[in-house]
C-alpha cells in the first residue's frame, strides 16, 4: 500500500504540528523493526537488526549470523562450544529518537530544509512505533534548547514529541555563542537509554567527535542504531559554474562554484563528513540511512523498512 506525500502543502522553512499528526496512516504502515534486506540506494550500510527482546532466556550453540554481542562465553568457556544467548520478546521495545536542530540543519537549496525533512521523518518513525505497541521517547536539541522526553506508550507520546519538533525556539534564529553540541546529547542518550532500545538518531553529523563516535559506539553495543543522514544535493556536488546566494537559516550566503580547484574542495569536505560515518555503519547493529532534502520521507522509508 503507498501513502503519497503531498509535499507542496508543507512549508519548505519551517514544519507545522498538522503537517506531523497528518502523517499517522503512513507512519503506521511502516514496520521501522524490521530492515529489508537489501536497499535500494547503493550508498546505505544495512545490518541485522537484534529483535525486540532483552531478557535472557537460554542459551544454544551459536549458529551462522548470531550477532556475536550475544555469545554466551561462560557456557563458550565450559563447553568448548560457542553458544548464544537468547532472549525473551519484550512488548514494549523503547524507540528512542534523537533529532539534531542545530543551525546547519536549517539549510535546503531544493526541497525542504533538512530540518523539516528530519521533522517528518521523526514523525513516520513515531506513528510506527506507536501503531507497534512500543514506547517512544526522544531527545531534540538546538545550539541552545536541550528537551528530552521519556519512553512512553500510545498516541499521547507521539503529540509530546511533535510538540517538541514544532517548539518555536527551534527555529527561530540561534545563539550560535550557547552551543549545545552533538556529542554531549548522545552522552546523555548513553547514560538514559535502557539495553535493547531501537535509536533513531537524525542529524547531518557535521563536525563529528572522536567522542561522539565513543558515545555511539557503546549505544551500540546493547541496542539498535539507525544514523538518517540528511543532505542538500549542493552539499554534496556543487551546482554548475557561476555565482549562488544561499538561504541559510534567514542569512543569506554566496558562493562561487567557477573555481575547478574549489569544487574538488568542497567534494572532499562531503567525503570528511560521509567516510567516518560509513566507518560506524560497519559495525553489528549500527545502519547509514541517507536522506535527501528533495526525498520524499516516506518513500524513502519504504526503501529501508517493511511497509506493512
Amino acid at each position: 500500500m503507498s501513502y503519497p506525500l503531498d509535499l507542496s502543502k508543507i512549508s519548505p522553512a519551517r514544519i507545522a504540528l498538522t503537517d506531523l499528526i497528518g502523517l499517522k496512516k503512513a507512519g503506521e504502515s511502516l514496520r521501522t523493526d524490521a530492515l529489508r534486506v537489501s536497499a535500494l540506494d547503493a550508498g546505505s550500510h544495512l545490518s541485522r537488526l537484534k529483535g525486540r527482546g532483552i531478557e535472557f532466556d537460554e542459551a544454544r550453540p551459536y549458529q551462522e549470523g548470531d550477532d556475536l554481542r550475544t555469545i554466551d562465553w561462560r557456557v563458550t568457556a565450559r563447553t568448548g562450544k560457542t553458544h548464544t544467548k537468547i532472549f525473551r520478546e519484550e512488548r514494549d521495545r523503547p524507540v528512542i529518537i534523537w533529532l539534531d536542530y542545530r543551525q546547519s540543519m536549517m539549510f535546503a537549496t531544493q526541497g525542504a530544509y533538512k530540518a523539516v525533512r528530519a521533522a517528518q521523518v521523526a514523525a513516520l518513525l513515531a506513528w510506527s512505533a506507536v501503531a507497534n505497541g512500543d514506547r517512544l521517547g526522544g531527545l531534540v536539541f538546538s545550539e541552545q534548547e536541550h528537551v528530552e522526553l521519556r519512553p512512553r506508550l500510545g498516541h499521547r507520546a507521539a503529540l509530546n514529541l511533535f510538540r517538541t519538533l514544532t517548539k518555536a525556539v527551534f527555529w527561530e534564529p540561534k545563539d550560535l555563542d550557547n552551543d549545545l553540541d552533538k556529542a554531549r546529547s548522545l552522552l546523555r542518550l548513553t547514560r538514559v537509554v535502557r539495553p535493547g532500545s531501537q535509536i533513531f538518531l537524525l542529524s547531518d553529523f557535521r563536525g563529528l567527535s572522536e567522542s561522539f563516535e565513543q558515545h555511539l559506539r557503546q549505544l551500540a553495543r546493547h541496542s539498535d542504531v539507525s544514523l538518517l543522514q540528511f543532505f542538500d544535493p549542493v552539499e554534496r556536488e556543487l551546482p554548475p559554474p557561476g555565482r549562488y546566494q544561499i538561504d541559510m537559516g534567514g542569512s543569506l550566503i554566496s558562493i562561487d562554484t567557477n573555481q575547478i580547484n574549489s569544487r574538488e574542495a568542497y567534494r572532499k569536505r562531503f567525503r570528511a563528513i560521509q567516510s567516518p560515518l560509513e566507518k560506524l555503519s560497519r559495525l553489528p547493529g549500527v545502519q547509514l540511512l541517507e536522506c535527501s532534502t528533495v526525498a520524499d520521507p516516506y518513500k524513502l522509508l519504504t526503501q529501508y523498512f517493511e511497509v506493512k
